[in-house]
């Protein structure tokens, strides 16, 4: 059966960093398989190849790193770059797609050397890509005769230079080619992210994987409509997106030890996927970090797969959600509250929550504190704004008096 990007039923799964082995060093049976090992079954759809973590390396060429797999540091290089000869995946590749999948490099990740430094240098990096990777042809060619089915862009930091220019050259070439390519990024789940943001919405991506973990937004926060943005990202694809068929998948960790935050049991997401995936016609599947875990997690993979599907064989965990789903993006809390409220000054801060140590923020972030309304610069946490740290920029005092809301007794996720 042929991947369909239209289906609300896809489970996206990351594979080549070998997650669950950097977590669990002496369980080397549960390390990271051959990809090929993963597209056994029907279970996941689409197989997002990480990283591509260096843009320009020796030679003017990328490189990636597959941790246990293929790296530049175990495996042989082509001559005068830092780029590894992993040619003995092509038929691994070749075995997923033959099944239906689709195999997509992901470039970025959280120590990624990513960027660019002007437009033009992202429009001419679009043929390298196509070259290595995809459509093209190279004596450099990572995987071979394999040849990919797109690009994920998992931005993680810096600047957002060159890279509309990059998509929609590369864009270009995907619709001169001979099969269907794809373009999907994986934005955190604050909106909007601060670093493939503006992007998202110059290019028409197919898919977003938000990673909705590591963040105050996460799952464990699902219950808390100041938290859970779901419906921001929905609304986002429907009238942002220059793509309005973009599907938005919820990114979760695959187990309690792929994120600093974020894991939800099987049962719990279920409900939480049940509920989003009837109420969101933009949503568009899971996406899932990474393999390893999912395997290594008693086939976590599999209760996705089957809550999406309908087929759970059995019952699920009932939450009761702080909010009234509805057809709109419009939330209603229903739960106890315990309320603040800003004070009034020359900065807006109507609906913006109040700093709290214990949460993870991201640039572009915004908080109250001691009545002032402040923007992170980057990512910071449990460094209080106008500290030493200089995490935080003073936007002033707040103008409006909002109340911002929290559910007696909630905690926040840490990252």
């Amino acid at each position: 059966m042929a991947f369909d990007m239209s289906l609300n039923t896809n489970v996206s799964t990351y594979w080549g960093q070998n997650s669950y082995g950097a977590t669990h060093t002496s369980d080397t049976a549960n390390w990271q398989q051959p990809i090929s090992y993963y597209c056994a079954d029907n279970t996941i759809d689409t197989f997002p190849i990480a990283f591509l973590d260096e843009f320009y390396s020796t030679g003017g060429l990328p490189s990636i790193n597959l941790a246990n797999t293929c790296n530049d540091v175990d495996d042989a290089v082509f001559p005068g770059t830092d780029l590894p000869n992993c040619g003995f995946l092509a038929s691994d590749i070749q075995a997923c797609q033959a099944a239906g999948k689709i195999v997509t490099i992901s470039l970025g990740g959280a120590t990624g050397g990513a960027g660019f430094t002007s437009d033009a240098q992202g429009a001419a990096y679009a043929q390298i890509i196509w070259n290595l990777f995809l459509g093209g042809s190279s004596t450099t060619r990572p995987f071979g005769a394999a040849v990919l089915d797109g690009v994920d862009m998992d931005i993680e930091g810096g600047s957002q230079t060159g890279y509309s220019s990059f998509l929609t050259a590369l864009r270009a070439l995907m619709d001169g080619g001979s099969k269907p390519y794809y373009i999907t990024a994986a934005p955190q789940c604050p909106y909007p992210d601060a670093y493939i943001g503006t992007t998202l919405n110059e290019v028409g991506f197919d898919a977003v994987y938000v990673q909705f973990y590591n963040n105050y937004c996460g799952l464990t926060d699902y219950s808390n409509s100041n938290a859970w943005d779901f419906n921001q990202w929905d609304t986002w694809a429907k009238t942002v997106s220059p793509n309005p068929n973009v599907k938005v998948y919820i990114g979760a960790p695959a187990s309690s030890s792929a994120a600093g935050s974020g894991y939800v049991s099987a049962s719990t997401f279920a409900t939480i996927i049940e509920q989003t995936q009837s109420q969101y016609s933009s949503f568009g599947g899971v996406m899932l970090w990474d393999a390893s875990q999912a395997y290594a997690n008693g086939r976590y993979d599999l209760a996705v797969k089957a809550a999406l599907t309908g087929n759970l064989g059995g019952t699920t965990t009932t939450l009761t959600p702080t909010t009234t789903p509805t057809t709109t993006p419009t939330t209603t809390p229903t739960t106890t509250m315990t309320t603040t409220t800003a004070t009034v000054g020359t900065g807006s801060c109507l609906a913006v929550a109040p700093w709290q140590s214990n949460i993870a923020y991201v640039g572009g972030d915004q908080v109250t504190y001691n009545g002032d309304l402040w923007t992170a610069k980057w990512w910071s946490e449990d460094d209080v704004p106008g500290g030493s740290a200089g995490d935080w920029t003073n936007d002033e005092a707040c103008t409006s008096s909002a109340a911002t809301a929290q559910p007696a007794g909630a905690t926040a996720p840490a990252a």
